[in-house]
C-alpha cells in the first residue's frame, strides 16, 4: 500500500511538506531503516530524486532525531497511569492529535515510550496545531525507525480517512 496520499494533501508549510515528501519516499523506498544507505549516500540519492537540499537536511535531521529518542528506553514510561498533557502540547499538537495518540495508545498500538517519542517528534516541527496525517506519518516513521511493521487495525487507522472533522475513534 502506498502513503503518499498523506503527504500531499493537508500540508500548508513549504519545507514540512517536502521533508515529510522525503519521509514517505524513505518509506515507500526502503523497507527496512538498515536498507538506507549512510546519510551522505543517502542525500546524495534523495538529490538525485528531485529533492532539494536543505529540505533533505531537515528531514534528516529529523530522521536523526527519531533515531536518538527511539535508541533510548525509559523504563519509568512503561506505566498504565494516564498521560497529562501541558498546555503547550495540547496547543501545539491540537486535540485530533492528542486524541489520535490516546486513541493508539489504549488500543495497545502505542507504548508509553512510544508515545513519548511521537509527542517530542511532533513537537520538533514548530508548527502549530499538528495536522493529524504528519502525525499519522510521525507514527509510521517510528515504527519504521523500530522495525516494526504496523498491524491491520494501525494501518487502517494511519491509512484510513486523513479528515481532521471525522467522527472519532471509539474503542469497542
Amino acid at each position: 500500500m502506498h502513503v503518499t496520499h498523506l503527504c500531499r494533501q493537508e500540508f500548508s508549510c513549504y519545507s514540512s511538506v517536502t521533508m515529510f515528501d522525503i519521509l514517505v519516499y524513505l518509506y515507500e523506498t526502503y523497507y527496512r531503516p538498515d536498507a538506507c544507505p549512510e546519510p551522505e549516500a543517502l542525500a546524495r540519492k534523495l538529490s538525485a530524486v528531485g529533492f532539494d537540499d536543505i529540505e533533505i537536511s531537515e528531514a534528516l535531521d529529523w530522521l536523526n532525531g527519531l533515531r536518538e529518542m527511539a535508541g533510548t528506553t525509559n523504563p519509568a514510561l512503561e506505566s498504565s497511569g494516564t498521560r497529562f498533557y501541558i498546555a503547550q502540547e495540547v496547543d501545539t499538537l491540537g486535540s485530533a492529535a492528542v486524541g489520535f495518540i490516546q486513541f493508539l495508545e489504549l488500543a495497545g498500538l502505542l507504548s508509553a515510550s512510544q508515545r513519548e517519542i511521537v509527542i517530542e517528534r511532533a513537537l520538533a516541527l514548530d508548527e502549530s496545531p499538528v495536522t493529524l496525517g504528519k502525525l499519522k506519518i510521525i507514527v509510521l516513521m517510528l515504527l519504521w525507525s523500530q522495525g516494526k511493521e504496523p498491524d491491520a487495525l494501525m494501518f487502517d487507522d494511519l491509512f484510513g480517512s486523513d479528515e481532521e472533522d471525522a467522527a472519532p475513534r471509539l474503542l469497542h
